[in-house]
């Protein structure tokens, strides 16, 4: 869950919980973490506040696809309230958290209010890291919210409808360069998008322009592209960015970002579209507990994904610093995210004695996280899967691909809709989501 508010919210009254009220479990974040935890204390006898500073349920996997024009936002968000109506235990807030007060067992909204906890759970997932350079961001938009696809969307529209207009040559060459700082999963495959969708899909719709020459920037520090998968994969995924038409910078670091366009070691390059996907922090969580967190601002969390010493507050997601058997770090994926959220509450319930099907075994023993794989999309055709015991790439893969996330998605309309928009787009060559929406333009495209 990211940090900025969209909504005040009037204050709410701080809640000690009565002997005699069922046992209130105060959930932050509605991401696959939060809401797997209260799908799991379904029938538990429990209390559930769920917070959240936006009113959906976001399936951010396939948040770059908004982004690029594929799929409509309706198509991958879901009002939270919509999600619980028929849940009872359930209440929701639209809020901000500020802080935690363990002592008291208070969670601060932004407003003055507070809410009263017995068992705390933590799921406010990251934001965008831009490693000390936050001046960055107005420049170079990351992608982990509704808002930032539509904006970066709008974006991408805008610089082929301006260089349509331009004159000088050397303008409309930098309105028609697109940067993606960042070769992991969402970098990859932001660029494919981008690629074919201005070397084929594009092209015969302008007049003034040649949407084919567009230049689309891969630009990675490491040494090569999804550095997370097995080395033929990465190869492979290089090699079909390439064919993309995709021009990968890799072993050198942007040092500048600005309106005009980026720098690359040394190197200027006019750039009028820049997307960050290089790197992520967690949220103010561990500033709220004033406890131990990583490098990148995440909770230390036991075996159990507790804090240390408050066995009342679990920390998940994004937000946690998890180890694996390997001493590695659980990696900050949708199933990881899920799988935390589904232990937590087991512990939960088995901590309140047994209740639903617990009966009276003892509490699960500490988390393990089951790899189940890792995927990415290259375009519309293409993709690398790594199960572990087996690897999957090109035409296959992508199909692998497109059915677990179809699998994922909440609703059978969701399913559908993603599905058919998918389908259309393999078929037709078109993209269904190609409108300029939010915000009024300026000269440079961005939000005035």
């Amino acid at each position: 869950m990211s940090q900025t508010p969209i909504a005040a919210e009037p204050a709410v009254s701080s809640v000690e919980a009565q002997p005699s009220e069922p046992h209130h479990v105060v959930v932050v974040g509605a991401g696959f973490a939060g809401l797997q935890i209260v799908l799991g204390l379904k029938r538990a006898g429990v209390r559930i506040t769920l917070i959240d500073q936006r009113n959906h349920h976001l399936f951010q996997p396939l948040l770059y696809q908004v982004a690029t024009t594929i799929l409509a936002t309706s198509e991958i968000a879901w009002p939270i309230r919509r999600l619980f109506r028929d849940r009872p235990d359930v209440t929701t807030l639209l809020g901000q958290v500020t802080g935690i007060d363990p002592q008291a067992r208070l969670v601060q909204l932004e407003g003055g209010g507070s809410i009263g906890y017995d068992t705390l759970v933590l799921a406010t997932g990251a934001r965008h890291s831009y490693f000390g350079r936050d001046e960055w961001e107005e420049v170079a938009p990351g992608l982990k919210t509704l808002e930032d696809a539509t904006t970066i969307r709008r974006r991408i529209l805008l610089a082929f409808e301006h260089a349509e207009r331009e004159t000088d040559p050397a303008k409309r060459q930098a309105l028609l360069t697109f940067a993606v700082i960042g070769a992991g999963p969402t970098g990859v495959e932001l660029a494919g998008i981008i690629a074919e969708l201005a070397k084929q899909t594009l092209w015969r719709e302008f007049r003034n322009i040649d949407t084919r020459q567009a230049r689309i920037l891969l630009i990675e520090a490491g040494s090569r592209v999804l550095a997370a998968f097995p080395e033929e994969l990465s190869d492979y995924a290089r090699r079909a960015l390439e064919k993309l038409g995709v021009e990968l910078l890799l072993g050198t670091p942007v040092s500048e970002c600005t309106t005009e366009g980026l720098t690359i070691g040394t190197q200027f390059v006019a750039c009028r579209t820049i997307v960050w996907a290089a790197g992520v922090a967690a949220s103010p969580a561990a500033a709220w507990l004033a406890t131990e967190a990583d490098r990148a601002g995440r909770v230390m969390v036991d075996e159990h994904l507790n804090v240390p010493g408050n066995p009342d507050i679990f920390v998940v997601g994004d937000t946690a610093s998890v180890k694996m058997a390997d001493g590695k770090p659980v990696p900050g994926v949708a199933p990881a995210a899920k799988q935390q959220g589904a232990y937590v509450a087991r512990v939960i319930k088995a901590r309140l004695g047994g209740k639903a099907r617990f009966g009276d075994k003892p509490a699960p023993p500490p988390f393990r996280y089951r790899n189940q794989g890792n995927l990415a999309t290259i375009g519309k055709r293409a993709a690398v899967v790594d199960f572990g015991w087996m690897r999957l790439r090109g035409a296959i893969a992508w199909w692998v691909w497109g059915i677990a996330h179809i699998f994922f998605l909440i609703g059978t309309r969701s399913r559908a809709a993603v599905a058919w928009s998918w389908l259309w787009s393999y078929i037709s060559g078109q993209h269904s989501a190609r409108l300029i929406t939010q915000g009024r333009k300026t000269g440079d495209g961005r939000k005035g």
